[in-house]
């Protein structure tokens, strides 16, 4: 795998920031209630992300040391105002429905690691990857949790759409998967699923070769399983028969 996909593709799985780095949880659980308002916010964080790693990898060299966690902090809150302004403007609906948590997207344990860690240290092209295959993953998962939170505790999906349908009947709903507890479970059985799938993967990538059932390998110390060398007296030359007499 070549170093731009393996940037792209650490946020899916090996470094999602919800599942696995386990950043970012306050809005995970806070506005995971409908289908609508999981992907409404991945989107505007991902978007608050990628331009904050863009405009702070092509000054990484111009900035400060001393002050750099300032000059982040504004460059990031810049852009969720323009994230908040947008979606008051075309989206008021799910401008409401996120509440407090929109202007949150500014110390956003995600956001502020990235640019950090990355975007400050890393050119514009691998910043700009960084920032999508994390923000992807984010969504991903936020979409995931709102999936279940929607369909269990309100019985419907896409709610606050024109796309709603009701699947499950009142009668049968789970009203706890509307609150943070319901939240916290959802989050943790995928949680623990997918440290399940990362060990699984971990374990086949260091499978042992099988066993050899030859019997000369009963003494044999190699650990690839296969027949051991033939002794060096056996591979040398044979020795020179002695000479007839009378020669």
């Amino acid at each position: 795998m070549n170093k731009q996909l393996q940037i792209f593709t650490n946020g899916f799985v090996r470094e999602n920031p919800l599942l696995v780095l386990n950043i970012g949880l306050c809005s995970s659980l806070g506005v995971t209630t409908s289908i609508f308002n999981g992907l409404g916010m991945g989107m505007g964080m991902t978007f608050v992300l990628v331009m904050s790693e863009i405009v702070i990898s092509i000054f990484r060299k111009k900035i400060p040391s001393s002050i750099r966690l300032p000059i982040f902090i504004i460059i990031i809150a810049a852009f969720t105002t323009i994230v908040q302004l947008v979606l008051n403007a075309y989206v008021e609906a799910l401008y409401d429905a996120l509440g407090v948590f929109l202007p949150l997207i500014v110390v956003n344990c995600i956001i502020m690691g990235r640019v950090e860690s990355f975007a400050s240290k890393n050119n514009i092209g691998n910043s700009i990857l960084d920032a999508l295959g994390m923000g992807i993953g984010y969504t991903f998962v936020l979409v995931l949790i709102s999936f279940f939170r929607e369909l269990l505790g309100g019985g419907t999906l896409m709610a606050g759409t024109a796309l709603k349908v009701e699947l499950i009947p009142e009668a049968y709903r789970i009203g706890v998967f509307n609150s943070a507890p319901g939240g916290f479970m959802v989050f943790g059985f995928l949680a623990a699923l997918m440290q399940g799938l990362k060990i699984r993967m971990a374990e086949k990538q260091n499978k042992p070769l099988p066993a050899c059932d030859e019997p000369s390998c009963a003494t044999c110390g190699s650990a690839c399983g296969s027949k051991p060398a033939s002794p060096a007296g056996e591979n040398a030359a044979s020795p020179a028969a002695p000479a007839k007499e009378g020669e």
